[in-house]
């Protein structure tokens, strides 16, 4: 691994304190949301919210947030945005939960 990637990674293992797991529910089956969904969520609160900023998607599924991102906000945030885009259908059921 590259020295500044360990580099950046070391100094953001503060502020991105939790992972989580972000997927939909469609038809009772659970999909990981897709790195490019959570990608566009987490650029365009770079300009819009300042509240989410501590979010870095690391993979499919997978995001790291900062101790301060109020979950809840969160999941209503990304559920707004993913609908408005497309992304969700008005069936699907996003969730949000701890990653152990």
């Amino acid at each position: 691994m590259p020295r500044v990637l360990k580099l950046f990674l070391w100094l953001n293992l503060f502020v991105f304190a939790r992972k989580i797991l972000v997927e939909y529910e469609e038809n009772g089956i659970r999909t990981a949301c897709p790195l490019k969904w959570l990608d566009n969520f987490s650029m365009r609160n770079f300009t819009n919210a300042s509240l989410f900023d501590d979010t870095l998607p690391m993979a499919d599924g997978v995001m790291e947030i900062g101790s301060k991102v109020p979950l809840d906000q969160l999941h209503a945030a990304m559920d707004d945005w993913f609908r408005r885009k497309s992304y969700l259908s008005k069936e699907s059921k996003l969730v949000l939960s701890p990653k152990h």
